[in-house]
């Protein structure tokens, strides 16, 4: 067998492709590192996310407010959760990932406080509101109060008193009218103070109990009555952060712009009156 040697120019012939695949790969290498180094810069500065639990009375001018805020803060994404305070307060204190809590209540605040669960110096009165006794827009038998006794009234609305502050405001209304008991056994108790303003537009029960700011959002139902001031205790809407935040800074940040003019501007469209400087006035 004849054996065939190679000389040294084959070989270096030879690894000419080699070669090049190596230079290929170290180009292939450098991009990759290039790409890298790119995403890391994109990650240092990924967006910061936040979720805020409002008041179900709060839905149409927080989205507004939040739509306005990511506008100036587009490094900001939030998530939004609305429910009754009381369902929320409950979320809040079985760990719910919360930034920032605007309730419709200032018990519901208070318990998280004395839970140690806010950011004490975050915590502000936000808004005051109104209740007002609603009904389909075609009823003509309801024109204040006194007439949900009547036998021709068969059901009325109110939130779930214990969870849904609006609902507490109602039955201190009814209860400083001399008519809670009267009208219990016709009651029907919502889940949330929209769900309330649902059931007066559909018509499944003659009337309901809701924030002045519900039924403006609203052209199927009419307001027929404002309850007394003395009727029930201050509804007013505080807000805070949360201690167990991943983003102190971002929801601190978004709890002063909640007292900005332009978040002033939407709470009063929707029919809030903010509380000048965060606290109410005497």
């Amino acid at each position: 067998m004849r054996l065939f040697k190679i000389k040294p120019k084959a070989v270096a012939s030879m690894n000419k492709p080699f070669s090049l695949m190596l230079i290929v790969c170290s180009l292939l290498v450098g991009c990759s590192q290039a790409n890298q180094g790119s995403l890391s810069a994109k990650q240092a500065k990924q967006t910061v996310s936040l979720t805020i639990s409002a008041a179900a009375s709060l839905t149409d001018a927080i989205a507004e407010v939040e739509r306005l805020y990511e506008q100036q803060y587009p490094q900001v994404a939030i998530t939004s959760n609305f429910a009754s305070s009381g369902s929320l307060q409950r979320q809040i204190e079985q760990g719910a990932p919360v930034d920032v809590f605007i309730s419709a209540a200032s018990n519901k605040m208070d318990t998280l406080q004395k839970q140690g669960l806010l950011f004490d110096d975050s915590r502000q009165d936000l808004l005051q509101n109104k209740i007002i006794l609603i009904v389909p827009k075609n009823n003509t038998t309801i024109s204040e109060f006194k007439d949900l006794s009547s036998t021709g009234v068969s059901q009325i609305s109110i939130g779930e008193p214990n969870s849904v502050p609006a609902g507490k405001y109602a039955q201190q209304v009814l209860t400083s009218l001399g008519m809670f008991e009267e009208v219990k056994s016709k009651t029907v108790f919502a889940k949330n103070v929209r769900q309330v303003l649902a059931y007066v537009e559909t018509g499944n029960v003659d009337a309901g109990i809701v924030y002045a700011t519900d039924a403006k959002q609203s052209d199927k139902v009419k307001i027929v009555a404002v309850a007394p001031t003395n009727s029930h205790s201050p509804i007013v809407y505080p807000a805070a952060a949360l201690k167990e935040s991943k983003n102190y800074t971002a929801a601190k940040e978004f709890v002063e712009f909640l007292f900005s003019d332009p978040a002033d501007d939407v709470f009063e469209k929707h029919g809030f009156t903010p509380v000048s400087g965060g606290f109410l006035e005497n």
